[in-house]
């Protein structure tokens, strides 16, 4: 019977153990989340402004924000810290639709999160 050399016996080793790190990666990937969205009965420029003092308030720090783009993008910066995108854009005459998605390392985080944002900002907006 012949034996491998210690380090043919090593390199066959590691070229098994990336193959299933490699299969581990292409199989764990899930089917991304829509964002989380909403239409409100106010204009898209008061939606904004209200959602930017809302997210201030709660310890956001704001990385971006752009009334022309409809966008703000901000950061929670206490833990469990994570990313937020905000879009607004208008919908229908008065409207808007607001939409929020929270990112992690990258992935995106599922809608139940932001949920608790979209409760506060709807009692704002209905005031």
């Amino acid at each position: 019977m012949e034996r491998k050399a210690p380090g043919k016996r090593l390199l066959s080793l590691s070229v098994v153990l990336m193959a299933v790190w490699l299969s581990g990666c292409a199989g764990s990937s899930s089917v991304a989340e829509p964002p989380r969205q909403m239409l409100v009965a106010v204009a898209p420029g008061p939606a904004l402004n209200e959602t930017l003092a809302m997210l201030l308030e709660q310890g956001y720090v704001v990385t971006q924000a752009d009334g022309e783009l409809g966008r703000i993008d901000a950061s929670l910066a206490r833990p469990p810290g994570y990313r937020l995108e905000v879009r607004v854009e208008p919908a229908g005459a008065s409207g808007a639709s607001v939409s929020l998605q929270g990112y992690r390392g990258g992935r995106r985080l599922p809608p139940a999160v932001v949920e608790p944002l979209f409760v506060e900002l709807q009692g704002r907006l209905a005031r």
